[in-house]
């Protein structure tokens, strides 16, 4: 007894349990949901799911009530056969000779009818979950596409919206109807009279019940038949994918017959109950399993080896014809506009002098060693830390020029031991504070980045930053209360830190004291509630990973990769998440891992500070945007309500351009036969690349081979005379390495390629990294700096077109092995001729082109200076005192390893000091 008691003590405790989690996860996604301004989509979903799984739970238990209320007679003849024997003393031993009186007194007519409701309610709900709220609400508000399949001529619509709300009724009604014939007949199979199986079966009223579930299965069977139709345009057999000859002139036509099959077997089922006749029902079940055998097994496969093999490519161009068709509609490469590159060996140092868009923004600063100069120049604290380098352009001194960026956020796991506190982690370090910013050309004389906006509180003469506090980003800080009692930890300035309280409405009021339990139970700790500086107008933020918070809104798109960081013109921070509309059911469009169809749709925009979001619609043309409107018409805003210094900072996103990139490798060619040959592969080119790798406990940088990634450049395309920022990569010849062409992406979602002359040799990537590592100058220096404990750090080879001719450029990092701080120290350029390294851009140009004479309109100087300068005891003395001040702080918090790591810096700069002083 006292077993039984504890098993259920600890069943309920379980329950309210999960009962209670689920309603306190429901209620502050409510009120998550409505601080933002979202609550209708909220429960736009919510409703769909809760109407989804109703509908579903009542359909499932209205088929098996149906069916079981049919087999009720059977059941109450049964018991009440039971009940005689009972009263006639007949077979008393094997009917329970204890309880068969009882038993047969509680069986009643209306006690049936209950537990056939509550029956069939239970297993309705059991079977219920079968999701589907997304594809109804598409099919409910479906777009049309206005372009039609070629094989059924129906809208591409009708297979992105209508055809899975088909199939998930299909499936679901299938799913029923043999659950309740499953459960009707165990129910005759107990209570039907007759010792036999075949005298069960003999019954009439059983024959008539199986006889219309029989026959409206074999109606289900043949709807199915006809849905298989349309998975042919998704067929993978063919030379390419999509529906093929053998699918159309062989598959289909099975599927047609067996469609008609299972119709005739339904009508032969359901007449077999007046004429009593089980010939033709045998006879066609046996046809309907020939039939799929012969026409739909066996004669596809003579047909594709007797037929098609033998004559592949007149027998498949048409459908090939199909594949390149929708392929490129389903990746916006249909658009693509093809342009002719007549590479001659123009160039001059003059030309590249003059193209004033182009030289004053060459990159030479990689993302990942720049990262590494930046977490050792900028993060200032070691709570501090630089997640990624973003790029993007500003005006600067009145002219656009490209820069990269990075937000400065709170790392909270790297406050020291003692500092882990939850008054620290959760009230006093919240947020992380500015950002740093450097153009993507210019170096001190030391090799590291010249800052725009460097330093906390943020100094910069070119760009005002208003609001520096980031309180929603990149990083993984869990939730922070803010607007309390106790002071926010804002930034360090000098011996002392300065605090702020937060003024925005970026969180949930705690201002009922159910709101204070709620999150309370929800994080387990009660210090939500008991603790004194936590008031009414506190606000809890939570979910400040804006990748985290963007999908927990909207689930329904794909995101790519890099969001990135906007300074608004009143100096606030925003972060840009390019968002895509994606399916899997474009016909005949070759397939990648998540699908074959994508749009780049949407930007969403989120206040670093507040975290409000905002979904702009840019491409008001997908189709499948326009249906998610429909849903959430809260959600979306047109794009032309996008604040003008938000909007001009847009950019085409990389992770939309590497898959169109990708496919556009075979995709180029449009000609079946020369498609079906593969005559025209191209391939991304390799270059030598540095990576960060663990070697022997700690990062290292290694030189390899690897693929050239699509890199953005702001200059004016040949032709163009606007300049704007581009998204470049390069093609060559499938398992060659010359190159052939280059894709450009413009920041208005055009695409533009460049064919190079197939009859002439225009150098790719790899032949200039080639040609670098065989130049014996550059070889002999690189190999001696590697050999003196530096690391060099390959840049990325940027192949830039300067009118009718391309510039290589590729810049050189040194890192010493005790240090982990980039410093770029040489710029190698090339053209088809020559090539030539040097400390800066202007002196390997000048180098390169053999100028030894200066020109009006020359090349700044400060654009990249790389002369080492000599250390001046003033400088050693200042970072000496730097490192000083650094390992006092971590000394006060505890932090003994970086402690000692900053003595020993600060002991070797103290022995340069000596040394200078000497």
């Amino acid at each position: 007894m006292i077993r039984k008691i504890i098993a259920i003590l600890i069943t309920v405790f379980i329950v309210v349990n999960i009962l209670l989690s689920l309603g306190i996860n429901f209620f502050i996604d409510w009120l998550w949901f409505e601080s933002l301004g979202f609550s209708n989509s909220f429960w736009t979903i919510i409703q769909s799911k809760i109407s989804v799984r109703l509908g579903t739970w009542l359909f499932i238990s209205t088929i098996i009530l149906v069916n079981l209320f049919l087999t009720r007679k059977k059941v109450i003849n049964f018991w009440q056969r039971i009940k005689t024997k009972h009263q006639q003393g007949k077979d008393v031993i094997e009917m329970n000779p204890m309880n068969s009186n009882k038993w047969a007194k509680l069986i009643t007519p209306n006690r049936i009818n209950i537990v056939y409701i509550l029956i069939s309610l239970f297993i309705g709900f059991i079977f219920s979950n079968f999701g589907g709220w997304k594809i109804i609400l598409k099919f409910i508000n479906s777009t049309s596409f206005n372009k039609v399949d070629p094989i059924f001529q129906n809208d591409i619509g009708f297979y992105v919206f209508k055809l899975p709300f088909y199939n998930l009724s299909y499936q679901l009604a299938m799913f029923s109807l043999v659950i309740a014939g499953v459960i009707s007949g165990i129910v005759y199979l107990i209570t039907a009279s007759g010792d036999s199986l075949f005298s069960k079966l003999n019954d009439k009223h059983i024959k008539y019940h199986l006889s219309i579930l029989l026959s409206i299965f074999f109606l289900l069977k043949a709807w199915g038949y006809r849905l298989d139709m349309y998975q042919l345009l998704y067929s993978g057999r063919g030379v390419a994918f999509g529906a093929s000859y053998t699918d159309i002139n062989a598959r289909l036509l099975a599927l047609k017959i067996l469609s008609v099959i299972t119709i005739i077997i339904a009508i032969f089922v359901f007449t077999n109950i007046f004429f009593k006749n089980l010939k033709f029902i045998i006879g066609g079940v046996v046809t309907l399993v020939l039939v799929s055998v012969l026409v739909g097994g066996i004669y596809p496969q003579v047909i594709q080896q007797f037929v098609v093999e033998p004559n592949e490519i007149a027998k498949e161009t048409p459908y090939l014809k199909y594949n390149i068709k929708f392929t490129r509609q389903a990746y916006n490469l249909d658009n693509i506009e093809e342009r002719n590159f007549p590479v001659k060996e123009e160039l001059s140092y003059k030309k590249i002098v003059d193209n004033k868009n182009l030289i004053g923004n060459i990159r030479l600063w990689d993302k990942k060693p720049l990262k590494a100069t930046y977490s050792q120049l900028q993060e200032i604290k070691s709570y501090y830390n630089f997640k990624n380098i973003d790029i993007d352009r500003y005006k600067i001194n009145g002219k656009l020029k490209q820069v990269m960026l990075s937000a400065r956020e709170l790392n909270q796991d790297s406050l020291a031991n003692r500092a882990q506190t939850w008054v620290n982690k959760r009230l006093v370090f919240t947020h992380g504070f500015g950002v740093a910013m450097s153009p993507v050309n210019k170096v001190t004389p030391s090799g590291l980045p010249k800052f725009l906006i460097k330093d906390i509180p943020p100094e910069s003469t070119e760009i005002n930053i208003t609001q520096p506090r980031i309180y929603y980003g990149e990083a993984n800080n869990g939730y922070a209360i803010v607007d309390t009692k106790a002071k926010e930890f804002d930034y360090p300035k000098g011996d002392i830190n300065q605090y702020t309280n937060y003024q925005g409405s970026g969180g949930i009021k705690l201002n009922t004291f159910f709101k204070k339990i709620i999150f309370a139970l929800k994080y387990q700790t009660l210090k939500i509630f008991l603790n004194e500086d936590i008031t009414n107008d506190s606000q809890l933020m939570l979910r400040r990973n804006i990748n985290k918070r963007i999908r927990r809104v909207a689930p329904f798109l794909r995101y790519d990769a890099d969001p990135y960081l906007v300074i608004s013109k009143a100096g606030k921070l925003y972060w840009v998440q390019d968002a895509y509309t994606t399916t899997s059911l474009y016909p005949y469009s070759e397939p990648q891992t998540w699908g074959n169809y994508i749009r780049n749709s949407v930007k969403v925009v989120v206040n670093a500070y507040s975290g409000k979001m905002k979904f702009y619609v840019v491409d008001q043309s997908d189709p499948i945007i326009q249906t998610y409107d429909k849903i959430f018409p809260e959600l979306f805003v047109s794009a032309n309500k996008m604040p003008q210094d938000i909007k001009k900072h847009l950019r085409y996103p990389k992770g939309l351009f590497n898959i169109q990139a990708d496919v556009y490798k075979n995709y180029h060619m449009q000609n079946p036969r020369v498609f079906y040959n593969k005559e025209d592969l191209w391939s991304i080119p390799q270059q030598t690349y540095a990576r960060r790798a663990q070697n022997n406990n700690s990062q290292r940088w290694l030189n390899s081979i690897i693929e050239v990634q699509p890199y953005y450049a702001l200059f004016n395309l040949p032709q163009e005379k606007e300049a704007s920022m581009l998204l470049m990569l390069p093609f060559t010849p499938f398992k060659k390495n010359n190159m052939i062409s280059w894709l450009a992406a413009k920041p208005n979602g055009k695409l533009v390629l460049y064919e190079f002359p197939k009859q002439k040799l225009t150098y790719g990537p790899m032949q200039i990294e080639s040609r670098i590592d065989q130049d014996s100058s550059i070889s002999k220096q690189l190999s001696l700096w590697n050999q003196r404990g530096s690391e060099v750090i390959r840049g990325n080879l940027l192949t830039i077109p300067v009118n009718k001719s391309l510039l290589y450029i590729e810049p050189i990092y040194l890192q010493a092995e005790q240090s982990e701080l980039p410093e770029l120290k040489r710029v190698v350029v090339a053209t088809s001729d020559d090539l030539a390294m040097a400390t800066n851009l202007r002196l390997a140009l000048q180098k390169l082109f053999g100028i030894k004479k200066e020109f009006k309109k020359d090349i700044p100087i400060e654009e990249a200076p790389l002369v080492k300068q000599p250390t001046t005891i003033k400088k050693l003395i200042v970072e000496a005192n730097q490192l000083y001040k650094e390992a006092q702080t971590e000394l006060k918090a505890g932090n003994w390893s970086k402690y000692g790591q900053l003595i020993k810096k600060l002991k070797d700069k103290l022995k340069k000091l000596k040394t200078k002083v000497k």
